[in-house]
């Protein structure tokens, strides 16, 4: 299975600063100057803004700008960034199966952000997913974001920018990353039929690196699947094939990151003495196990994210307003399909998925969720529907 849709790529080579920047005018105002001249950065950015509207990118290219100012050898800087191999460049994760636990930021920032760099002028932390900070890993952070040492810059990065902390908020300078318009994703998919291209850029709600996934096989397979999820409720014959598919997808791209995880810290595990390897490989076991339910999750939700946009085109055409549907490339089966529903079922079933969706993040059994939601769904929408 390809890299499933919201995974972490550290090798991405980086863009200059004026191209990662180009498509985000406040970005670019607030950043762009700092190509010219890095000794004016601030100690603490937080990039915020949708998933895959370039905050990553960005992020690895003010790295670049930063860590080459003055370093021995500027001219492989981006290279190595690029490889996250560069000794003064720190790149956060959670670890957590939700949330950024204290371990995450304990030794890599904390401790790191005292410590003088090594070869650059200046030491850079990357910190993703800041919203999953607990109040003990935001707690350890502050001081280092209060009184950080003159080399240390921090970027924080952030899909959502109202469950972070406002602790964190109120100590850096906000740099908004508004969504890639549905035009502009659609043009970048080289190779795609224009219908789908079109579809597909919709329906990832301004996200382009989702785009360019559910525009490959994986992507149509899932978009099938949910659609086919909801379908079954409302013909009626909604069987367990319809939500064990959602099931197997999330599954295979769970083991995906277990994978890769696993390929990931191989490498450091043959540089540990043998007496600290057994405590490392416990750890190793437990990361993977958090990394594989995260990816696992992550897919659910957006089979059922799918399932919802399904849901809500069938009401634009119900509603008379057929010009406003994202899966343009399923145009016909869904003015078929909406023959068969009414508007208020269908808000009743949007309320039923998002729901579900809500109760994914609370370690409920998968199965079971979607299970009952099938045949919720059935009830709502099926034929024998009150």
């Amino acid at each position: 299975m390809s890299a499933p849709p919201g995974a972490t790529s550290a090798t991405e080579v980086p863009e200059t600063l004026e191209e990662a920047l180009e498509a985000q005018p406040h970005a670019r105002a607030v950043l762009g100057p700092l190509a010219e001249d890095p000794s004016a950065a601030s100690h603490a950015y937080l990039l915020y803004g949708p998933p895959g509207t370039g905050k990553r990118a960005a992020a690895r290219a003010l790295a670049v700008s930063l860590l080459s100012a003055a370093a021995r050898s500027p001219g492989t800087v981006a290279e190595r960034v690029a490889r996250d191999a560069h000794p003064d460049l720190t790149w956060v994760s959670p670890s957590g199966a939700s949330e950024m636990l204290v371990a995450d930021i304990e030794e890599p920032v904390v401790s790191a952000a005292a410590r003088t760099p090594f070869e650059s002028a200046r030491r850079v932390f990357v910190i993703e997913s800041v919203e999953a900070m607990n109040d003990q890993s935001a707690n350890r952070m502050l001081k280092t974001l209060e009184e950080p040492l003159h080399f240390v810059h921090l970027l924080l990065l952030s899909d959502r920018l109202d469950d972070v902390l406002p602790t964190i908020v109120s100590r850096c300078q906000l740099v908004r990353f508004d969504p890639l318009g549905a035009d502009r994703i659609a043009d970048s998919l080289e190779g795609v039929e224009e219908q789908r291209a079109r579809a597909c850029a919709r329906l990832a709600l301004g996200d382009a690196r989702l785009a360019v996934w559910l525009a490959g096989e994986e992507g149509e397979k899932l978009r099938r699947g949910a659609e086919g999820f909801v379908r079954g409720a409302i013909s009626g014959t909604i069987v367990p094939r319809a939500w064990l598919a959602l099931i197997e997808l999330a599954g295979a791209a769970g083991a995906h990151a277990s994978e890769a995880g696993t390929e990931a810290a191989e490498g450091d595990l043959e540089l540990l003495p043998q007496r600290e390897r057994k405590r490392h490989e416990r750890e190793l076991l437990e990361s993977r196990k958090r990394g594989e339910r995260r990816a696992r999750t992550r897919m659910l939700d957006l089979s059922l994210r799918l399932a919802e946009l399904w849901l809500r085109d069938l009401m634009c055409v119900c509603e008379g307003a057929p010009e406003l549907v994202y899966g343009v490339d399923r145009r016909d089966e869904l003015e078929t399909e909406a023959l068969e529903c009414d508007a208020r079922g269908l808000r009743e079933a949007l309320e039923l998925v998002a729901r579900t969706r809500l109760s994914l993040s609370q370690y409920v059994s998968e199965e079971l969720a979607l299970e009952a939601l099938g045949y919720r769904l059935q009830a709502t929408l099926g034929p024998d529907r009150n």
